[in-house]
């Protein structure tokens, strides 16, 4: 298998709407992970999802809000905003919302690369 670089810019990355509602730009992919911009409008909650196979990190860097994570008898809500990270375990149910006057972002890592649209399903939320 060959390599291949590759470069994105977020201004020009591929735009798509993500299962929970935000939008998401695409960063960058490899074998192993994939990378991406999440965006969620001020004043918006996300629908409460889970995923089936996949791990993720998340590093917020720009407005506040709020995530809810359950998973195994585990949960919590955690205030986010700039410069706070936090994992998303497999099968962990969870919710973010954008409690600001401007938009919640956050850059967000998945282990293994996403897979596609069936990765996520639907759960039970907190708002």
């Amino acid at each position: 298998m060959k390599l291949t670089f590759t470069t994105h810019h977020l201004e020009t990355a591929t735009k798509v709407v993500a299962p929970d509602g935000s939008d998401v730009r695409i960063l960058g992919q490899v074998s192993r992970g994939s990378m991406a911009h999440f965006t969620l409008d001020p004043g918006s909650i996300s629908k409460a999802v889970a995923h089936k196979t996949v791990e993720e990190l998340w590093f917020f860097v720009a407005g506040r809000g709020r995530m809810w994570r359950r998973c195994d008898g585990q949960e919590e809500i955690v205030d986010v905003s700039p410069g706070v990270s936090l994992t998303i375990p497999v099968g962990t149910h969870f919710q973010f919302r954008s409690d600001g006057n401007e938009p919640l972002e956050a850059v967000g890592v998945t282990m293994p690369s996403w897979p596609g649209e069936d990765e996520a399903y639907f759960v039970t939320g907190k708002w």
